[in-house]
């Protein structure tokens, strides 16, 4: 992100926070910018994940830096997104705490209608701005890791048990299910029913 160093560049969003039924949203004046580079900051804490109604998030620390340039006809965001979030473990289902830090960038114009192709969006120009808050919710969902589990050893003790002595007894009920090296195909390949199980078991 390159530096902004005209103090006059610091543009205090106007509409950081409005509330619009359940989600604040986070709207970027583009139509009516005064200076061709605006800086925005935001502050995002358990209530933005509340109201955005994030299902995969309990609770979040996050600050996002944005800054806006225009270029011609088009406007360059760029965000800066560092903090953690909360999520349930895959594995035990306690919270697991997530570093993020993650930069993205939009394109966006000035049009007729709204509309998003090849990473490009148009917004109406009778409204003047993008609503930047679910994009913004969306590049922290990106950046996590698609598996979300405790480190070895810190998964919930109780819980890891409960599952272990469970999915022990579906293996030995499930007479359809192999057992052990003894149940594999005739072709020698172990039916992939059973590895993923085990993968499960050998994790706990």
């Amino acid at each position: 992100m390159d530096k902004i160093n005209n103090s006059s560049y610091l543009c205090r969003p106007v509409y950081s926070m409005v509330k619009v039924g359940k989600l604040n949203t986070y709207k970027v004046e583009l139509k009516n910018m005064r200076d061709d580079s605006c800086l925005y900051e935001y502050t995002l804490d358990n209530q933005f994940f509340t109201n955005i109604e994030a299902p995969d998030i309990r609770e979040g620390s996050l600050t996002v830096t944005l800054s806006v340039k225009k270029t011609g006809d088009a406007y360059a965001l760029n965000f800066h997104t560092e903090g953690s979030v909360t999520v349930p473990c895959d594995r035990c289902l306690d919270d697991l705490e997530l570093p993020v830090e993650t930069d993205d960038s939009l394109i966006v114009k000035l049009g007729t209608d709204f509309s998003e192709e090849e990473d490009i969006i148009t917004v109406p120009e009778e409204d003047g701005y993008i609503d930047v808050g679910w994009y913004i919710y969306e590049f922290i969902m990106l950046s996590l890791p698609i598996k979300h589990v405790h480190a070895p050893g810190e998964c919930n003790a109780a819980m890891t048990e409960v599952l272990s002595q469970h999915l022990a007894t579906e293996i030995t009920e499930e007479t359809d299910i192999p057992t052990g090296e003894e149940d594999t195909k005739e072709n020698g390949e172990t039916d992939p029913r059973w590895n993923d199980l085990k993968k499960i078991l050998d994790n706990n």
